[in-house]
């Protein structure tokens, strides 16, 4: 298991990068499940607008940023979709790294049952709200540890060369203006065919 220090390292991006290829998992309602991280996104305090416009219009919620690394940070878009958030660093600097994908590996019957699909395919964890509804992951679950008991992250001894990351542009950050827009702070693993759609 990923130990809460890991989590709270200053890097966001690092540790975005190095999240590729861990795993991870959810118990919730007694039910394991777990997938094989495949994207990331990365948001720093420094120089991220479309950070500070998030802080600025969920100030409320967002509070839930403002603690030491490795507490899971979570809300909703569009009034549907929960996104995954693990926040990083230390209270006094609210960076988090989102989990945009994983690859589906233990569970996968009950992932289908949450997402009311029939077959695995790359709509049932590709995007962080299905990823979301795939395990079970909800805002009741934001300011929890994510070293369990029902959300945390596995180390299974994988390593990811450079060479087998995709740096590109974050997704849906417009409105934050061209400069937050085009940070290359999403990465994917570039043979994997889990990762989202969006370009």
């Amino acid at each position: 298991m990923l130990p809460v220090a890991f989590f709270q390292r200053p890097d966001p991006l690092q540790i975005a990068r190095e999240l590729l290829g861990k795993h991870l998992c959810t118990r919730v309602d007694g039910i394991l499940t777990a997938g094989r991280i495949v994207e990331t996104e990365a948001y720093r305090h420094e120089g991220d607008h479309s950070l500070t416009l998030h802080v600025q219009r969920k100030r409320l919620q967002a509070q839930g940023l403002h603690v030491p690394g490795g507490h899971a940070y979570i809300y909703t878009v569009y009034n549907r979709h929960a996104l995954f958030n693990i926040a990083t660093n230390d209270a006094a600097h609210p960076d988090a790294v989102l989990i945009r994908a994983i690859e589906p590996i233990v569970g996968i019957e009950e992932m289908l049952r949450r997402r009311g699909l029939a077959q695995p395919g790359r709509a049932l964890t590709a995007g962080p709200g299905v990823l979301s509804q795939a395990l079970g992951i909800t805002p009741a679950l934001s300011g929890e540890l994510v070293t369990g008991p029902h959300i945390w992250f596995e180390d299974h001894g994988e390593t990811v060369a450079v060479a087998e990351i995709i740096a590109s542009a974050r997704v849906g950050l417009a409105y934050a203006g061209a400069e937050a827009a085009g940070l290359p702070w999403r990465f994917r693993l570039a043979d994997s065919k889990w990762t989202s759609p969006a370009k």
